[in-house]
């Protein structure tokens, strides 16, 4: 998850598509919410994602697979 963050805290991200190319694995799921699959599909990040002109990522949730099965990720 370090390397995850340390990759993000550098991104100037101006749309999703450069979000995406960065982070294939990387799934919308609305609302500007994002789900990251991180540790070989092992963890989940759901961010909320502000691109240009604010770079920001508001961190929504951390959890293992089983965790996200769990909670509605549009929601938390």
């Amino acid at each position: 998850m370090i390397a995850w963050y340390k990759e993000v805290s550098l991104a100037r991200w101006q749309t999703l598509h450069e979000l995406k190319s960065q982070f294939p694995s990387a799934d919308y799921i609305g609302d500007d919410r994002v789900v990251f699959d991180i540790g070989g599909n092992k963890y989940r990040i759901v961010a909320r994602v502000a691109y240009a002109p604010w770079y920001r990522i508001m961190i929504k949730f951390v959890g293992s697979h089983a965790d996200y099965d769990r909670i509605n990720a549009r929601t938390v």
